[in-house]
């Protein structure tokens, strides 16, 4: 167990013994789960939100932000009890919780170009974005982070000694099970890739943008929807971003402060920089798009609110 004062396991101290991790401080984060959850029926619950573009881009990165903060509380959970686990197992847990983590950017990526086609090329746009270009598009995101993954479970096969039918002596989490420099090097680099390339991909579109609404022929009102809405991606881009800060921060105050300080600056960090983005983007999205926003109130009301006839019953312009 000595090995989690090391500086490289910085992040883990946070699993032991800390009343902050108990149900008052789980149930909060529980009930965004719970909100998520409703956001992604209601994108399933009618037709025009299965069938267009858009709101398939939203329901994936919904998706995927779901799962990973379901992940992390199970995680968190079982640490706060106390739990160990057989090291495959964590094995499983982790990965797929990387996976659905590296995909929320490039998800972002797409759904901002489909907003440059949408106001740059309006009469292509049902030509571009179809419903097989939209699947084309989200499997080649998942296969992207599915490669990373792929890459990091033969490194950690190949790297590491410990076997993995064997019972961790430690709680289940990222840090211990990739201790190798070459697993830090490797996220490093991937991290980079990812946010650079999502970051130019989302500034391009969103000066396509702002070109277009400078023309006098433009419709200003949609593009300025879709110039917030790009701004928006930019937004919830550099908070995921941010989140990459959390390990060289703790680690900064690992020697300058005691183990329950430490603990306890974890916890804000965790919940600041990975769950409130996380938990807050289903119902950003949700209540600012206003064809969703009748029906999310109506699940979220439990049938108490009903929706305006006629408000979900046509597919929303494209350059909403």
């Amino acid at each position: 167990m000595s090995n989690l004062t090391q500086p490289k396991d910085n992040i883990t101290i946070v699993f032991s013994r800390n009343i902050l991790f108990g149900p008052v401080s789980v149930a909060p984060l529980l009930i965004f789960i719970y909100i998520n959850g409703v956001v992604l029926f209601t994108l399933r619950s009618k037709p025009v939100f299965r069938e267009t573009s858009r709101y398939v881009l939203l329901y994936n990165l919904i998706f995927s932000d779901t799962f990973q903060l379901a992940v992390g509380q199970l995680l968190y959970i079982l640490a706060y009890v106390q739990v160990y686990m057989i090291r495959y197992l964590c094995v499983i847990i982790v990965i797929s919780a990387m996976i659905t983590t590296d995909i929320s950017p490039y998800n972002l990526a797409v759904m901002s170009l489909e907003r440059y086609v949408a106001v740059c090329f309006p009469l292509r746009h049902s030509a571009f974005v179809t419903a097989k270009n939209t699947g084309v598009s989200i499997a080649v995101v998942w296969a992207i982070c599915g490669i990373s993954t792929i890459i990091r479970i033969f490194m950690l096969i190949l790297l590491e000694s410990m076997p993995l039918d064997q019972y961790m002596l430690v709680f289940c989490a990222k840090e211990t099970l990739f201790k190798q420099k070459l697993f830090y090097d490797f996220d490093k680099a991937f991290t980079a890739v990812t946010f650079t390339s999502v970051g130019i991909i989302i500034l391009c579109s969103y000066f396509g943008v702002m070109i277009v609404a400078r023309s006098a022929s433009s419709d200003k009102a949609s593009t300025t929807k879709a110039k917030k809405t790009v701004v928006l991606h930019m937004i919830q881009l550099l908070l995921i971003l941010s989140s990459t800060l959390i390990s060289p921060i703790v680690t900064a105050f690992s020697d300058k402060v005691d183990r329950p300080t430490l603990e306890r600056i974890y916890y804000i960090l965790f919940l600041c920089l990975v769950n409130l983005p996380r938990c807050l983007s289903g119902l950003i999205y949700g209540l600012r798009d206003q064809t969703i926003r009748p029906c999310l109130l109506y699940h979220l009301s439990f049938g108490l609110r009903h929706p305006k006839l006629g408000q979900t019953s046509t597919v929303p312009s494209n350059t909403h």
